[in-house]
Formats: structure tokens, C-alpha cells, sequence
């Protein structure tokens, strides 16, 4: 065995920090390099409880992503100005695993209060296949599926071939085209991780986005019992249901995704609704801020639902003030960061773009330490990157990090 392939194993089971510069080869071919450091307490997934079928497949995969779920120094433990969602109603605070398990319910029942409350699950939703074609590198299917109780949505459902028992991902956008390839460029989620072995499935709100209402609305758009953004969680949920009951799809390792749009939907889907295993969130603006027109949960469409007719679109002014829910939430201190410790300690990764600055770890540390509570680390990470579009570099980042999370 050589030499550096000995050290490397010395060095990763020590826990010790290797230098900047280190390349593992095996007869001449390198299998890792590593340019800066690293804390290797993080890579060692052993100490999470976790098992490590193959260690040293797992570690070299895990490089790719261990640089996304470490908080820069500079953010860590800064706590800003958001409420503390460790403090019970009655002011008492969380110190242990079940106090946080009790607290956790309390953010979740109160969060469902303000927003409406979800209809019953379609645990067996009603779906039909409508096209099947086959492809090369997998099989496209075009299905229609009941998603809130009476409607009925088309997506696709995209499967390796011989699929059995695999993870799946939802994806969830504007539309469910985009996701397979037939939109624009770097949206392809599907497409790209059935490529890899996720059985997928993407779906979108296809109807009212060309009517320009966007959202879901229920049970009408003129009299919702449900703010928009939660419904489309809720219909995600069905998917999840969907799914799960397939011979194809592993149901304990079912992830969610979406862009923008479908960032806000993929993150209030998996916060709300704990069996999805896993999500990636790109640039949806993961909390409130008001002066951005794109983190703009205040519109009728989010957590701004009123009756029409619609205020007129863009950030709320003195002229044009947000309506709905969503100004309650702001008078009553609320943010999303209690949303995102319900993922704890299901793993998520915020693709950051211009919405999602690096500055984001400081609402994130609140899911580091509610992930804390259940002993685990490396479950909460952000990628950071200029321009809201998504591109290959980050879209790589979100397929390693289903690779590792989901697949076996």
C-alpha cells in the first residue's frame, strides 16, 4: 500500500487537520485533493451515529460537499435580530432533546394557525398515466395526479430503467416542463438526477402561472382557507404520498428541490411536512426582506393572500401596503428561520445566489443548533454564488448533495 494512502488514513481517523495541500493516490491515480483546510471532526460521519458502508467512498464524496456545511468563522454563533425559536409561548426555554421535540410541535401548530390549516392528507392520491416514452438513459412518463382534494395536476415522472427501491426527488417550479429539460438552461433538475439514478417527478403550478395568479387556492381563489404558499406545500406533500407508494421509490428517501419560486415551495414543503428526507432550496430568499423585490413573500400568491381584487404587484409602500397575513407575521416578529429548525435533523442545502447572500448563516446557526440538539452536525449548508440563475457549478453542489444524503 502506498505511503500518502497511508497517511491519509492516519490523518482522517486521528481527526486531525490535513494541510492544505494533500493528493491520495493509489497506483498513480489521485482520488482527492484538497486545496484548502479542512476540519476533519466534520468529515468523520462515524461520531453522527451514522453507518459507513464503504468509508472511504463515503469520505472522498463528502469532500465535495464538507467546504457547504461549515459556518464561516465570521458568522458562527451570530445570532442577529431574529426571535429566539428555542423559547416555549410561555417564555421558558428549550435545554434538552424532548423540551425541543415539544417546542418543535408548538412552532408547527402555531405556524398552521396563522397560515389555515391544511385539508386531510390525499395519502392515496387518484393518478392516471397519461404518455409513456421511452428513453436511452431512463423513461418519461406523463401522469395526472389529484394534488388538493378535487383538482387534478400534470406532471412528469421520470425512472431509470429496472428501477426498484430507489431515492426519488420532487422538484417543483412555475411549470413542470422547465425541470425536465424543456426550458430554460441549468433548471433541468430532473432531467439531471434521473441521470443519476433518482427516480423523479416534477410538477408545477402550470394553470395559474399562465394566468399570472401563480399559487394554488383553496377551496377558491376568492375565498382561501389556506395562504397560497403553505397549499403549495401541502400538494407536495401528495406528491410525497404519490410516490412513496410506488414499487420504484424508497419512500424513506424521498428529497425536494425548486428554484425562486419553487425554492420558497420546496422549503415550506419540506419544513411543513417532516417526511421529506431532504431539500435543496436555490435562492428562494430564505427569510424576510422587505426591500428585495424577488424575497417578496408578501404577495397574494405567498403569505399575503386577500380576496381580489390584487394590490397592485411590487415591494409594499405607504400607498401600496402588503395585506393578508403576511404584515401580522412582520408585527409579531415572526421570520422564517423558525420554519427551517423544523428541518432538524433532516438534511438541507440553501443554493445561494443574489437573494441568499453569505450573511444567511446567521439564521441558519438557529438549525445548526436545533440539529445540535439531536447530536448531529453537517446537516445544515449554503452555497453561495453571484447571480440568482442557477448554473452548473451550483447545480453540482445540489445533485453531490442528494448523492450523499439519499443514495445508498
Amino acid at each position: 500500500m502506498p505511503v500518502k494512502y497511508l497517511s491519509f488514513l492516519l490523518f482522517t481517523f486521528l481527526g486531525l487537520n490535513i494541510p492544505s495541500l494533500h493528493a491520495v493516490s493509489i497506483n498513480d491515480s489521485i482520488l482527492v485533493e484538497i486545496r484548502t483546510p479542512l476540519h476533519w471532526k466534520h468529515i468523520d460521519k462515524k461520531a453522527d451515529g451514522d453507518t459507513i458502508q464503504d468509508p472511504l467512498k463515503k469520505r472522498v464524496d463528502w469532500n465535495k460537499l464538507a467546504p457547504y456545511f461549515t459556518v464561516p468563522a465570521k458568522y458562527e454563533e451570530v445570532k442577529g435580530n431574529y426571535k429566539d425559536p428555542f423559547i416555549f409561548e410561555d417564555n421558558s426555554r428549550v435545554s434538552t432533546l424532548e423540551e425541543w421535540k415539544k417546542r418543535r410541535v408548538e412552532i408547527l401548530n402555531s405556524w398552521h394557525t396563522r397560515m389555515g390549516e391544511w385539508p386531510d392528507l390525499i395519502v392515496k392520491p387518484n393518478y392516471k398515466i397519461l404518455e409513456t416514452i421511452n428513453k436511452p438513459d431512463h423513461i418519461k412518463k406523463r401522469i395526472r395526479f389529484e394534488w388538493i382534494p378535487g383538482q387534478m395536476s400534470e406532471g412528469y415522472l421520470l425512472l431509470p430503467h429496472e428501477a426498484n427501491n430507489l431515492p426519488a426527488v420532487v422538484t417543483v417550479y412555475y411549470e413542470p416542463e422547465t425541470a425536465i429539460g424543456e426550458g430554460k438552461a441549468d433548471r433541468d433538475f430532473a432531467l439531471q438526477l434521473v441521470k443519476r439514478g433518482f427516480v423523479t417527478l416534477s410538477i408545477g403550478s402550470t394553470e395559474t402561472s399562465d394566468n399570472s395568479t401563480y399559487s394554488l387556492y383553496y377551496p377558491h381563489i376568492d375565498s382561501a382557507s389556506v395562504q397560497p404558499l403553505s397549499l403549495l406545500a401541502y400538494a407536495a406533500a401528495n406528491a410525497w404520498y404519490l410516490l412513496a407508494d410506488m414499487p420504484e421509490v424508497n419512500k424513506d428517501k424521498i428529497g425536494i428541490m425548486g428554484h425562486s419560486y419553487g425554492g420558497k415551495w420546496a422549503m415550506f414543503a419540506s419544513c411543513l411536512f417532516e417526511k421529506f428526507a431532504a431539500a435543496a432550496w436555490s435562492d428562494p430568499g430564505i427569510v424576510f426582506e422587505q426591500t428585495r423585490p424577488s424575497v417578496n413573500y408578501w404577495e397574494p400568491w405567498y403569505l399575503g393572500y386577500h380576496p381580489r381584487p390584487r394590490r397592485e404587484r411590487g415591494v409594499p409602500t405607504n400607498e401600496n401596503p402588503a395585506r393578508g397575513l403576511y404584515p401580522q407575521l412582520l408585527k409579531e416578529g415572526r421570520d422564517l428561520h423558525e420554519l427551517h429548525v423544523l428541518m432538524a435533523p433532516r438534511p438541507f442545502l440553501v443554493s445561494g445566489g443574489a437573494e441568499d447572500g453569505e450573511n444567511r448563516w446567521v439564521p441558519l446557526n438557529y438549525s445548526v443548533k436545533a440539529n445540535a440538539l439531536y447530536g448531529k452536525r453537517d446537516r445544515v449548508g449554503m452555497s453561495n454564488r453571484p447571480d440568482h440563475s442557477p448554473n452548473p457549478a451550483s447545480n453540482e453542489i445540489i445533485y453531490n448533495f442528494f448523492e450523499y444524503f439519499l443514495a445508498p
